[in-house]
């Protein structure tokens, strides 16, 4: 059976500890937020939050995320300092006993939603990325140099004529949204700092990102092998650039060339089935099964894509149910028990899959009570997300 975890945000985490044990985790997915980026993780720090999951009768499974440093991705500045920061709490961490760091290498923006309550038919509500609303925000509200060269004169107009559908609350929602930053997200912006922090990737497109992810696996690896940590990347979210920015995980091709930029058994993957499963050209069962041997740790979640119409542009998407939605979750499982099963039979170290539910809607108690919930993460919809997935693994782990 797959471990089954949960994302933790730390204490002041609505969702307690206590929570997550009556959920039927027994693993934690948390990250030291509170520790500037580009700082490292001192052994104090970490083993602190350690003794704190572990008191509470669970177990610190998987960091996500230590956060990699802009200056990292744009290889500029103090790059060269933040590397060797970034390796020091890989060290810290597999002193305190820790194995698993998740982390993601998407420019200036970690995860993006244009609406955090998008209401579902049965009245709960979740996470969406809709095309049109961003094009409105970076042409008209950000006023991106640039950006309308990405977008056809129709694309445009349908993007004012929406604009102009929303009033002045409405539009500061969206701007906030977009840049305030999301649960896990590594920064929060103003739009004028928004706006600065886009010009440092002027001069870094897609090869030099991907070039600059490159370097950086290749001074990191080598220290995570060396000590037993194994890195997994999260994948683009969304799987497409945005804001002219360069996107370099979001495939299954992106996925194999940083496999073999350094290739090691350190060297591994986040399978996010929700972040992949956007673009109808991954194949998720078969990407599972032709990457499991690097899958390090898994994001099980499903998304919807919502098709192109007469004023609404391509690339949208909400997050829908565990079990519904664009992805095959129960090809996905079945691939992910088999990888672990072939691991038992070759005698790897690595039988230990984490996987955690992921963005589970706004639902029942945490929609009517009123109490503070951090978008995507809320207790209830979460727990129907593991039970889900829980009843999925037992079912077809049995079958067999």
């Amino acid at each position: 059976m797959l471990e089954q975890t949960w994302r933790w945000f730390g204490p002041n985490d609505p969702v307690s500890l206590n929570d997550v044990r009556q959920a039927g985790a027994t693993g934690i997915v948390s990250a030291l937020h509170h520790i500037p980026n580009g700082a490292v993780w001192s052994v104090d720090e970490i083993i602190s939050r350690k003794t704190t999951i572990e008191q509470a009768g669970l177990t610190w499974s998987v960091v996500e995320s230590i956060p990699v440093h802009e200056e990292i991705k744009t290889r500029s500045g103090n790059f060269a300092t933040y590397v060797e920061n970034y390796k020091e709490s890989i060290v810290n961490l597999a002193q305190a006993g820790i194995d698993t760091v998740c982390y993601n290498f998407m420019p200036v923006l970690d995860w993006t939603r244009t609406d955090l309550d998008y209401v579902m038919p049965d009245g709960s509500t979740g996470l969406r990325f809709d095309a049109t609303e961003f094009a409105a925000f970076e042409l008209y509200i950000l006023q991106r140099p640039g950006a309308r060269q990405l977008y056809s004169a129709e694309e445009q107009q349908w993007a004012r004529q929406l604009l102009n559908s929303m009033d002045d609350t409405q539009v500061n929602r969206l701007t906030r949204t977009i840049i305030a930053g999301l649960p896990g997200s590594e920064e929060s912006y103003t739009v004028e700092r928004f706006r600065e922090a886009l010009t440092a990737y002027q001069s870094v497109g897609d090869q030099e990102l991907r070039q600059n992810l490159y370097v950086f696996l290749r001074e990191i690896v080598p220290v995570a092998e060396s000590v037993g940590v194994r890195l997994a990347i999260h994948p683009d979210d969304p799987p497409y650039p945005i804001l002219g920015l360069p996107r370099v995980v979001s495939t299954e091709a992106d996925a194999r060339a940083l496999l073999a930029a350094a290739e090691s058994p350190a060297n591994g993957l986040c399978f996010c089935t929700g972040s992949y499963g956007v673009r109808p050209d991954n194949d998720l069962v078969g990407m599972a099964q032709r990457l499991g041997p690097k899958i390090h740790f898994v994001h099980l979640r499903s998304t919807e894509r919502t098709p192109a119409g007469e004023t609404a542009l391509d690339g949208s998407f909400q997050e829908a149910n565990h079990l519904e939605g664009d992805v095959d979750m129960a090809g996905v499982m079945q691939a992910l028990l088999a990888e672990q099963k072939r691991r038992q039979e070759e005698g790897r170290p690595d039988l230990r899959m984490p996987f955690r539910p992921d963005h589970g809607h706004r639902m029942l108690d945490d929609l009517t009570s009123g109490k503070r919930t951090n978008p995507g993460y809320t207790a209830i919809g979460r727990l129907r997300g593991l039970a889900e997935l829980r009843g999925l693994m037992l079912g077809l782990s049995q079958s067999r």
